[in-house]
C-alpha cells in the first residue's frame, strides 16, 4: 500500500525519483511500470495490477450516462504507461506535466492503492481546502463514523 507523502523535484527532462517505499510496493507486485492519468488537478499513478482492476470496473459499468462516458474518455484517454528506470525514475509525458502544472517542485501522496503527483502549490491549496472541509459538521461526522 502507498502511504505517506514526500517532496521531490522534476528534472529538465520531466523525470522524478520514486521514493524507495513506493518502489518497494511497485516491485512487490512484480512491476516496473505505472499507469499515470489525470484527475482532480493532479496525476494519479497506479501499478498495472491496480489499473487493470479499474479498467475491469469501468467496462462493467452499467451506467452509460453522458457524464460517465466523458469520464471514461478523459480518464482512460489521458493515461500513459510509464516505465520505472533502473534509478527509480519515471518520465512524465509533457501533456500530463502541463495538466498537473508540474514544473519543478512536486509532492507525492500515497493513497493506498495508488499515489498522486501534485505540484507543490496545488497540494498546499488542497490541504487548505481540507482544513476548511473539517470545519463542516456533516463531513466531521463522516470521519467520526470511521472511528477517527
Amino acid at each position: 500500500m502507498f502511504r505517506g507523502s514526500s517532496n521531490h523535484t522534476i528534472d529538465e527532462k520531466g523525470r522524478f525519483i520514486i521514493p524507495t517505499r513506493f518502489r518497494d510496493v511497485i516491485r512487490a507486485k512484480g512491476e516496473e511500470t505505472l499507469m499515470i492519468s489525470k484527475m482532480d488537478g493532479c496525476l494519479v499513478a497506479y501499478p498495472m495490477d491496480e489499473w487493470s482492476k479499474i479498467e475491469e470496473r469501468l467496462l462493467a459499468t452499467v451506467d452509460k450516462s453522458a457524464k460517465m462516458r466523458r469520464f471514461r474518455r478523459i480518464f482512460i484517454g489521458a493515461a500513459f504507461k510509464c516505465q520505472v528506470d533502473r534509478q527509480g525514475r519515471v518520465l512524465i509525458p509533457p501533456v500530463l506535466r502541463e495538466y498537473g502544472a508540474l514544473d519543478k517542485e512536486i509532492s507525492l501522496v500515497g493513497v493506498l492503492d495508488h499515489f498522486e503527483i501534485w505540484s507543490k502549490e496545488k497540494l498546499d491549496l488542497e490541504e487548505m481546502h481540507h482544513e476548511e472541509d473539517l470545519k463542516e459538521e456533516d463531513f466531521s461526522n463522516e470521519i467520526a463514523k470511521l472511528g477517527l
